[in-house]
C-alpha cells in the first residue's frame, strides 16, 4: 500500500525544504522528494558555494593591496584546489545541516526521481526500485538548470556552466564569460581577481541589464578599471574547441565579427526548469516553455497540485522560492482547516535582488526608468560612497546609493546601490517598502554613525533637496 501524507513536496532546494518545514511546523505530515542532495542548487552549487568561492577572491584582492592599508604582504599567491575545497566544504556543512532539520521537524525524506501519476499520486524511482506515494497535495519544487547555447554545449572541459566554473580543473588563463547576469558577472569577478584575463560579452547595451542603468554604467566603468574587457550590444557567433582553448567569433555592436582565442569558456545565459518528465503533462498541468503557471498563492490549474520557485515565473532568486513556499505551506494548512494561518500573497514588487561581483549590486522596485514608463512623476536621489566616512575608513570608497520616489505620494518605489557590502544594506529599504514606508519616516530615522547605513539616510535626503554630505 502506498505512503500517504499530508503533502509531498518535489525538490528539496530553498523553496521546497523550507516549505516543507512551515507545513511541519502547522502540523502536518510531510515528505520530500529528492533526486540528488537535500538543499538543491542553491545551496549545493549555487547561491552558497559560490559566495564562498567570491570571499576567497575578495580576501585575495584585499591581500594585494595590503599597501593601501600600511601593511605589508609579500608573495601573494592563490591555491585554486584549496579555495574550491573550501566552498565543496561550506556546501556539505550546509547539505547536512537540511539533514538535520528534516530529521527535527520529522519530515520523511524519499531520494529518488519523483515524478506525478495522478493528482495527489507521485511515484519515486531509485535503485531500489518504483515506489508509490500518495497525498492530500503535492507541492512541485523542481527548480532550473543553467541553458546550453546550441553552438556551445557544455562539456565541463573548454565550455562550463556555473556548476563547472566552480571546480574547475585548472585556472583559466583567459576566459570568455557569456552573459552579464548575476551569474556570469560573479564568475567573471571572481577568476578576475584570482588572476585570470576575462573578457564578457553580452546581447543586451548594458552589462547586468535588469538594474537601473545608473548601476550599470558604473559597474562597466569599474569592471574595465579592473582589467576585464567587456563587450555589451555583442553576440558569439560560433565557438570551436580543441585540446589546447577556445575559438570564438564575436560578432560586435558595429556589427563586425572577430575572432578570439581564449582558455574557456563560461556560458550564463539563463536557466530552463526542470519540469521534463515529472508528470505535467499527464495531469494537464498548465505551463509554457516548462515554467508552471500559478496563481499568488502557488495554486496550478489542477486542484491539489502546486509550484513555487524556480519551475514558477520568475524573479529566479532563492529567497523568492523560500518565501513561496511559506506562503504555499500556509494556503494549503488552511485549505486542510488550520483556521490560525492567514497567508499573504507575496508582493513581487518587494523582493531584492543581489549580486556579489565586485563591487556589490543590489535593488528593489522599480528602476528610474520603469518607473518614469509607468507613468510617475519622481524625486530621485543619489548618494556617493565616497561622502561617507565609514566607506572612506574601510578602503571602500567606490559607489553609490540611488533612491526612487513618487513625487506626489512621497512612496518609495525603488532602491539601487553599488559598492561595498550593499547586499546586507538593501534590507533596510526592502522592509521600508513592505511597510509602506514614505520618504518622511525614512527621513525622520535615525541612522548609526559611523555606519555604510547612513548612505541610505542621505540618498533619502538627497531626492528632497536636503542631503547634508554632498
Amino acid at each position: 500500500m502506498a505512503e500517504a501524507y499530508d503533502l509531498i513536496i518535489l525538490g528539496s532546494g530553498p523553496g521546497g525544504y523550507v516549505s516543507a518545514i512551515r507545513a511541519a511546523q502547522l502540523g502536518l505530515k510531510v515528505a520530500i522528494v529528492e533526486r540528488e542532495n537535500l538543499g538543491g542548487i542553491c545551496l549545493n552549487w549555487g547561491c552558497i558555494p559560490t559566495k564562498a568561492l567570491l570571499r576567497s577572491a575578495e580576501v585575495f584582492h584585499q591581500m594585494k593591496h595590503a599597501k593601501d592599508y600600511g601593511l605589508a604582504a609579500d608573495n601573494i599567491t592563490a591555491d585554486l584546489a584549496a579555495v574550491v575545497a573550501r566552498s565543496r566544504g561550506v556546501a556539505k556543512q550546509l547539505n547536512q545541516g537540511v539533514t538535520h532539520l528534516m530529521k527535527k521537524n520529522k519530515i520523511t525524506v524519499h531520494m529518488g526521481q519523483g515524478k506525478l501519476t495522478a493528482p495527489g499520486k507521485l511515484e519515486v524511482t531509485n535503485d531500489k526500485g518504483v515506489e508509490a506515494l500518495v497525498a492530500k497535495h503535492i507541492i512541485i519544487a523542481t527548480g532550473a538548470r543553467a541553458r546550453d547555447l546550441p553552438f556551445a554545449k557544455a562539456d565541463g572541459d573548454r565550455i562550463w556552466t556555473y556548476r563547472h566554473a566552480m571546480t574547475p580543473k585548472e585556472m583559466p588563463s583567459k576566459l570568455l564569460v557569456i552573459g552579464s547576469g548575476a551569474i556570469g558577472i560573479e564568475f567573471a569577478s571572481f577568476y578576475n581577481d584570482m588572476g585570470s584575463e576575462v573578457t564578457v560579452v553580452e546581447m543586451m547595451d548594458c552589462v547586468v541589464p535588469v538594474e537601473d542603468a545608473d548601476v550599470s554604467t558604473f559597474l562597466e566603468k569599474s569592471l574595465k578599471k579592473q582589467g576585464m574587457t567587456i563587450l555589451t550590444g555583442a553576440g558569439v557567433e560560433s565557438i570551436t574547441t580543441s585540446d589546447s582553448g577556445v575559438k570564438a567569433k564575436i560578432k560586435g555592436k558595429d556589427g563586425k565579427v572577430t575572432e578570439g582565442d581564449f582558455s574557456h569558456v563560461i556560458v550564463a545565459v539563463g536557466i530552463v526548469p526542470n519540469t521534463e518528465d515529472i508528470g505535467l503533462e499527464a495531469l494537464s498541468i498548465k505551463a509554457e516553455r516548462g515554467i508552471i503557471a500559478i496563481d499568488p498563492y502557488g495554486r496550478t490549474n489542477v486542484k491539489g497540485v502546486w509550484a513555487i520557485g524556480d519551475c514558477t515565473p520568475g524573479p529566479w532568486l532563492a529567497h523568492k522560492a523560500s518565501h513561496e513556499g511559506v506562503t504555499t505551506a500556509e494556503a494549503i494548512a488552511q485549505e486542510l482547516g488550520n483556521t490560525s494561518v492567514h497567508p499573504h500573497a507575496m508582493d513581487r514588487r518587494n523582493i531584492p535582488g543581489c549580486t556579489y561581483c565586485h563591487p556589490q549590486i543590489a535593488s528593489v522596485g522599480l528602476t528610474e526608468a520603469k518607473a518614469k514608463e509607468a507613468g510617475y512623476e519622481l524625486k530621485v536621489g543619489n548618494f556617493p560612497f565616497i561622502g561617507n566616512g565609514k566607506a572612506i575608513a574601510l578602503g571602500e570608497a567606490e559607489g553609490f546609493i540611488k533612491t526612487v520616489f513618487d513625487a506626489k505620494t512621497g512612496e518609495l518605489l525603488g532602491a539601487h546601490m553599488i559598492g561595498a557590502e550593499v547586499t546586507e544594506l538593501i534590507q533596510g529599504y526592502v522592509v521600508g517598502k513592505t511597510l509602506e514606508t514614505t520618504e518622511a519616516e525614512l527621513m525622520q530615522t535615525v541612522f548609526a554613525h559611523p555606519t555604510l547605513s547612513e548612505m541610505m539616510h542621505e540618498s533619502v535626503l538627497a531626492a528632497y533637496g536636503r542631503a547634508i554630505h554632498i
